[in-house]
């Protein structure tokens, strides 16, 4: 994953509720997988092999954030599972026909949760977290971005 996504995806978390931290997971797993496809075109099996681990330790995520208590809980968690042994036969084979169904099914998942975000206004997961201002500088044309707040903290409480 590039730099730029990386921090895209740290200041998205950052802000984000449990709800959008799952479609966040979502959209991880999916471009995870999209790494691995183009890696096994370009350099071959050991980055396409990472990728799909990357990938996995998502869904990990995903089944540890599951309340167990409740019907449909169980119905993702045996969803989780399912497309976690795809791609870990994708890795074993070295193949990305297992990977067509994976990526639907966390499409729709995703496509789910992005109306269920609309219905969540619980506020951010992370407290104490500095404030990020990005906009056009004048005369440059590039994006500059500036942060204000606690820094030192990183959204640890001192």
């Amino acid at each position: 994953m590039t730099q730029d996504k990386i921090q895209a995806y740290t200041r998205r978390i950052t802000m984000a509720n449990k709800t959008q931290m799952i479609t966040i997971l979502y959209e991880m797993v999916l471009d995870y997988i999209d790494e691995a496809e183009k890696e096994l075109e370009n350099t071959g099996k050991k980055g396409f092999s990472e990728g799909l681990s990357r990938a996995m330790n998502c869904i990990d995520e995903l089944i540890h954030s599951l309340n167990l208590e409740y019907e449909l809980a169980k119905n993702l968690l045996s969803l989780y599972l399912f497309e976690k042994r795809q791609l870990l036969i994708a890795t074993a084979k070295s193949s990305t026909d297992e990977l067509a169904h994976v990526k639907s099914t966390f499409k729709a998942l995703h496509a789910a949760y992005l109306q269920l975000e609309k219905l969540n206004n619980d506020g951010a997961l992370m407290l104490n977290v500095p404030k990020v201002y990005a906009g056009l500088t004048y005369g440059k044309g590039r994006l500059e971005e500036s942060i204000t707040g606690n820094i030192r903290s990183r959204g640890y409480m001192v």
